[in-house]
């Protein structure tokens, strides 16, 4: 009977969180991953008939009606960086190094428009197409804008409204790197006062002022943040915003936020998409999605997320964010793993860092972690949790694996117990056959001491490794301690 309650209780839960729409989102976004097309950064989003249509490094693209849900399509010449915009009812996608391509749809197919043109004059910083950007205006001004190399900063030129590879008048240089600017000196301590990587600029129009966004210090490096100047005219002259950098977090998971995009959402705010570096190289980079903030004098802020949040038009709903809830402890006395590689230990699973993983043995064919949640000593009362939600960033080839290997299909369950003997399943994705490297899943509220993540399947092709797991909830009551102590 007892069984037979646990059987009905996980089968319920399940059905709970398959039913409910999405509220919450959590970064790194868990994009699918399809056919040439891996959501690797340098993101741009484009909104067209109802539908947002991301473009990132590494092909393919992503559609979704509410920023919350996205469905891969394949897509011909997606190149590094790519940019589509819309315009006179055609779309125009362009890149690093590639010519400017058009389509009658923003899925394509694309064909060849042609070279820029009018772009032989290297002071103006044209060294071939690097991250370029076309803005379209009110009136229907198209304006290109571009980085030059290292120092060199932004650059900006009004387009041919009949020929979009044409330059309509002289670039402007609209600004350079600013030694200043510690935030866009390169390092990981931002140590390299005379060196940078100015690159990825963004530009939006909120309220009759040019908002012009930019990428430094590099892609490398964790301190890859985000800033922003602003103007009046979209070739300026633009002023540095005194709260720069406008996205720049260094620790945890979500690290080296930059080279991104602003959309409208759905609920009529703002939205920044950016690239999130992971600190170790193989893992490759992520997508991170958060709200844009406009204060009384018109300056922006973006709060950079790495638990659930609530998704584009459930603001004003009541939504409840958790903490992380199995990073309290890691790997106490309680926790354990079925098996461990050396030199990847079932810590790294949970040390709320990147740049490690935990690998299993070769030959375990169902690795699993236990963790143990109360950060109790045995003279403290014992920590309960109502959890609610997942988060796994799963390892192993790289980006050179999605290249020249399978799709990383991975197949999981999560279990929750009370006593860390009789567990209950919340999230079971024994079954998965969506690719992806990042997942999240919101469950209904279960109170619990341990949890319990067993991998049932993944790509032949590549090692398994879990570069983060991550349970959210709340505290939720307590236990007396194993020990008590003594009163005077």
């Amino acid at each position: 009977m007892k069984r037979l309650f646990s059987c009905l209780l996980a089968a319920a839960l399940c059905l709970a969180a398959a039913a409910q729409p999405a509220r919450r989102y959590c970064n790194p976004l868990p994009m699918p991953i399809g056919p040439g097309g891996n959501a690797s950064g340098d993101v741009s989003v484009l909104f067209d008939g109802g539908k947002y249509y991301m473009f990132c490094t590494g092909g393919g693209a992503w559609v979704s009606e509410d920023l919350a849900n996205w469905d891969f399509h394949a897509v011909e010449h997606v190149p590094v960086a790519p940019d589509v915009v819309k315009y006179r009812g055609r779309y125009y996608m362009t890149g690093n190094d590639c010519p400017v391509y058009v389509a009658d749809s923003p899925l394509g197919p694309y064909s060849v428009l042609g070279e820029w043109k009018n772009t032989s004059d290297l002071a103006h910083g044209w060294n071939g197409a690097f991250d370029t950007h076309i803005f379209i205006d009110d009136d229907g001004q198209p304006y290109l804008f571009w980085p030059g190399r290292g120092v060199s900063g932004i650059y900006g030129v009004k387009l041919d409204p009949d020929d979009l590879t044409r330059f309509a008048s002289e670039p402007v240089h609209l600004f350079s790197f600013n030694p200043m600017h510690a935030w866009e000196r390169y390092g990981e301590m931002n140590e390299y006062p005379g060196v940078a990587w100015i690159e990825g600029p963004w530009v939006i129009k909120r309220n009759g002022v040019y908002y012009l966004e930019y990428s430094a210090s590099g892609t490398q490096w964790r301190t890859y943040a985000e800033g922003y100047y602003t103007a009046k005219s979209p070739l300026g002259p633009y002023e540095y915003a005194p709260n720069n950098p406008l996205l720049r977090k260094t620790d945890g998971l979500v690290t080296g936020t930059a080279h991104g995009s602003i959309v409208k959402g759905p609920d009529g705010d703002w939205w920044q998409f950016y690239t999130i570096v992971l600190s170790n190289p193989p893992g490759g980079r992520r997508i991170g999605m958060d709200r844009v903030r406009f204060d009384a004098d018109g300056y922006m802020s973006v709060e950079v997320t790495e638990t659930p949040q609530p998704v584009p038009g459930s603001a004003s709903a009541p939504v409840s964010i958790p903490v992380t809830i199995n990073k309290m402890v890691a790997m106490n006395a309680l926790s354990s793993a079925s098996s461990a590689q050396d030199g990847y230990p079932a810590a790294y699973a949970v040390d709320n860092f990147s740049g490690t993983l935990w690998r299993p043995a070769a030959d375990d064919k169902a690795p699993s972690l236990t963790v143990e949640l109360s950060p109790a000593t045995r003279f403290d009362v014992v920590q309960l949790f109502e959890a609610d939600a997942v988060r796994i960033l799963f390892g192993g080839g790289g980006r050179r694996f999605y290249r020249n290997a399978g799709l990383p299909v991975y197949k999981y369950r999560l279990e929750v117990s009370m006593d860390g003997k009789e567990f209950t399943t919340v999230v079971d994705k024994t079954r998965n056959e969506t690719p992806r490297d990042t997942d999240y899943v919101d469950f209904a509220p279960v109170h619990c001491r341990f949890v319990r993540l067993t991998v049932t399947g993944w790509p032949a092709e590549s090692p398994l490794g879990i570069i983060d797991f991550t349970v959210f909830g709340r505290p939720a009551g307590d236990l007396p301690a194993a020990v008590p102590i003594p009163t005077i």
